[in-house]
């Protein structure tokens, strides 16, 4: 063993007993012991998302765990409506992992643009372009290499530019993205340019802060632009949870009903001392199975940590933790004024959707918003994003701010072909329809960093109800350009 390996032991209290030795810094040797039964030594090559799957689910055999969703068959599929696969291979080598998180606006009669996420990529943001909506094209990055803002994170496994999204306003391209702080923490710039390709200039300071995600701006029928974003608070409670497992591990009992689960939060707990110096990506890898395992039974879960809440509050421990713990198991989703030239935020901001269906779990995020007919009509995803558990659905509001009223029936969800649909963007095809974008990964294939494909699908927003088009999208016509 090596003389920096890192020794952990369970707590004492907790209902299960591990012991787990950590060697290596890129490759990693995990040693898990338990009393009365063989030492278990598992290999992690990389530090990947897949890795620790694959960790994970050898766990589940041997310690009885719970089993990594992203290792199970999808649920049966709502939404049958077919997709149409856009791109479904990189285009060029500098998109290292896809089309996730994909912006699609239409920027004249025959032209529109492409953004996509690109996490920790060199060149931040590819923009594609296309005449047809089948064929696309790289012309160039949002943040070329080194041209990043200054108060954004930068580096292969420390950057996470997510979920760029362009929109015309007045004269100038608008751009929002989040991407990470100098602290690790995300938050949310604005750029501006005056042509879809680019430059962009960002501003100087990000206009969201506090782990905030995904971005939306939009237009209301008076000509206001708004910016809509995600509190990332279900990135937040795992790490809290795991903390407060670690110092009080009988809680273990009182939070999670079935063995595995349970099994699960002692091995997550114990790992905490370890899993606090990991960057936050990597810390999500490790506490996967914990989140998982608080949310198989989401409302029951919530209901047991009130309960606990509750007491703790009536005795004076752990009060302020549980509750902060309990309040981020609601994803909210904020709306707030831009100014009109899009440097500032004015008012107070509104929450105007938050998690509270059952599909959902405990979190929703990539809103896009669409004016029709004097109606909102918003798309969000649900779920986790790295399992074909994720979704998208949909709410309809008379105004901006909501209130929305959602559809209790998810839109659109994984099938035998593709796995979590997600992220959704709405633009006018050629055809004069609307079109609903999103990304998919192939089967089994999931993950951060994993490729995503693109995929359409005619919608129609009507008398307040969203739907998927069935008929067959129009043949592609040769790209001009």
């Amino acid at each position: 063993m090596n003389a920096d390996a890192i020794v952990l032991q369970t707590p004492p209290g907790a209902p299960f007993t591990f012991g787990v030795t950590i060697d290596g810094r890129g490759p990693r040797s995990f040693q898990v012991t338990e009393p009365g039964q063989d030492e278990r030594r598992h290999e992690l090559a990389r530090v990947e998302q897949p890795d620790y799957l694959d960790l994970f689910e050898a766990l589940a055999r041997d310690l009885g765990t719970r089993m990594p969703l992203a290792r199970t068959p999808p649920p049966p599929r709502n939404g049958g409506a077919p997709l149409r696969p856009l791109l479904t291979e990189a285009i060029a080598p500098e998109i290292l992992y896809g089309y996730g998180d994909p912006c699609v606006v239409r920027v004249g009669e025959r032209a529109w643009r492409l953004l996509v996420t690109s996490n920790d990529a060199p060149n931040a943001f590819p923009i594609l372009a296309s005449g047809d909506l089948a064929t696309w094209r790289l012309t160039g990055f949002v943040f070329p290499e080194g041209r990043a803002p200054a108060w954004a994170l930068t580096g292969c496994d420390r950057a996470d530019f997510w979920a760029p999204e362009m929109h015309r306003v007045g004269n100038e391209c608008w751009l929002c993205f989040t991407a990470r702080m100098q602290d690790r923490s995300l938050a949310i710039g604005l750029a501006r340019g005056a042509s879809p390709d680019g430059p962009f200039e960002a501003e100087h300071a990000p206009i969201v802060t506090g782990d905030v995600i995904d971005a939306h701006i939009l237009v209301d029928a008076h000509g206001t632009p708004w910016l809509v974003w995600k509190k990332d608070d279900n990135g937040v409670w795992p790490r809290r949870l795991a903390a407060l497992l670690h110092r009080e591990p009988a809680l273990v009992r009182e939070l999670f009903v079935a063995r595995k689960d349970q099994r699960t939060a002692v091995l997550a707990l114990t790992l905490w001392p370890w899993v606090a110096t990991l960057e936050p990506m990597e810390q999500f890898f490790v506490l996967q199975p914990l989140i998982e395992a608080a949310t198989a039974e989401f409302a029951g879960f919530a209901g047991r940590l009130d309960e606990l809440r509750a007491r703790a509050r009536a005795c004076g421990a752990e009060a302020e933790e549980i509750a902060g713990i309990s309040r981020a198991l609601r994803t909210r989703i904020y709306a707030q004024r831009l100014s009109a030239d899009g440097r500032r935020l004015e008012g107070e901001p509104a929450v105007i959707l938050e998690n509270d269906q059952p599909w959902e779990a405990h979190l929703i995020e990539g809103v896009w918003i669409t004016q029709e007919g004097g109606r909102y009509y918003l798309l969000y995803a649900g779920n986790d994003f790295s399992t074909a558990y994720y979704g998208i659905g949909a709410a309809v509001a008379d105004a901006p701010t909501g209130p929305y009223r959602k559809s209790s029936e998810v839109l659109l969800s994984s099938s035998e072909e593709w796995w979590g649909p997600g992220h959704p963007s709405v633009a006018v095809g050629a055809d004069g329809r609307h079109h609903v974008f999103l990304h998919a990964f192939r089967p089994g294939a999931v993950g951060y960093k994993a490729f995503r494909a693109l995929l359409a699908a005619p919608i129609r927003f009507e008398g307040g109800v969203v739907s998927l088009e069935t008929s067959v999208w129009p043949a592609a016509r040769p790209d001009p350009g």
